[in-house]
């Protein structure tokens, strides 16, 4: 099986449970790999594995959520081509913040530093397009956290009522309530 593959298999495990909530009999049973080819793929084990998928969900979030930002365009139209991105890798709001789990727990420590690059790129990314529609520089920083801080919010308590709804009313506001003066 691919590494890739493997990897998103185990991104599926990490979304769910977090890295303190993640077996590795957990973990085996996701990639139907015993823990032995787990270790072949991940010599590091589960921290390297955990590493992995932070680093895939970081790229898949860069080429579709990010980079769309840093395109030309209308800032709303960059915007709103975040916002599908999110749809997508959340699937509505029925899927839990990989980055949000890893946050909780021993995660936290582990992985500190790749956290804040993936939560301050978002962050950089979304403010300089709020600037580029005018905002000033803070006022753009504030709206960027706020932004980040709904999105992460919205997909927490979606999870915690089973119902994605919230989750998909604030990614209809979030364009409109960015762009407002």
């Amino acid at each position: 099986m691919p590494r890739e593959e493997v990897v998103e298999r185990l991104l599926t495990v990490f979304r769910d449970r977090g890295y303190d909530g993640a077996s590795l009999a957990e973990l085996s049973e996701a990639t139907g790999l015993g823990k032995s080819s787990l270790y072949h793929y991940f010599p590091g084990g589960k921290e390297e594995m955990a590493g992995a998928v932070i680093a895939h969900l970081n790229e898949w979030l860069w080429v579709h959520a990010l980079e769309p930002l840093t395109q030309p365009g209308a800032p709303a139209r960059r915007i709103q081509r975040m916002v599908e991105a999110l749809d997508e890798c959340y699937a509505g709001g029925k899927n839990a913040c990989v980055l949000g789990n890893m946050v909780v727990g021993a995660g936290r420590q582990i992985f500190q530093r790749e956290l804040r690059k993936s939560f301050g790129a978002w962050i950089d990314a979304l403010a300089k397009v709020l600037a580029d529609a005018g905002q000033p520089p803070k006022q753009a920083r504030e709206r960027a956290e706020d932004a980040v801080i709904r999105i992460e919010g919205a997909l927490i308590l979606a999870g915690g009522l089973g119902e994605p709804t919230p989750f998909r009313r604030l990614l209809k506001r979030l364009p409109h309530d960015l762009l407002a003066d």
